[in-house]
């Protein structure tokens, strides 16, 4: 190997600087073309199709997002016994912080809502947002607990 040979991939490429006269390779019409309403600047035609109606416009409209919706997730009793079974759960207390640092929920997608779906073997005291009645019904009948947040019921 020589030391032209050698090669770093990290350096980025320099990028090419159009209409800098003919022996740079991209001068006179700057790689444009010639004439019409793209190569001249200040051209903003995303979307346009020649006069015909946009297929943007053609289509209909259809839904909305609701940017003020609650945004919850939601975690079922199988996934809790099978983070028991692997023993990566091993208090009896566990509230919407531990599940965020196992990984189950994520910080920035809303609150919690446990599930009834599947079964739980031991006893534990939750402490989320939400919780079905089934999960409520399942988790008291083994002797835990459930404390719902107050901070996300509506005060009238």
């Amino acid at each position: 190997m020589k030391l032209n040979e050698i090669q770093n991939k990290n350096i980025p490429k320099k990028s090419k600087r159009i209409g800098r006269g003919a022996g740079s390779g991209k001068g006179k019409t700057a790689g444009r073309g010639v004439k019409g309403q793209k190569s001249r600047s200040g051209v903003a035609i995303n979307g346009f199709e020649g006069g015909q109606m946009p297929i943007y416009r053609r289509l209909p409209k259809r839904g909305f997002k609701n940017i003020f919706a609650k945004q919850i997730q939601t975690v079922s009793l199988e996934k809790i016994q099978s983070f028991l079974n692997n023993k990566k759960i091993t208090s009896k207390d566990i509230n919407e912080e531990d599940l965020i640092k196992l990984n189950i929920t994520k910080k920035n997608k809303g609150n919690v809502k446990l599930l009834g779906d599947g079964e739980i073997k031991s006893p534990i005291n939750f402490s989320v947002s939400y919780a079905s009645k089934s999960a409520i019904s399942k988790i008291e009948k083994i002797g835990g607990s459930i404390k719902i947040l107050v901070n996300n019921k509506k005060e009238k």
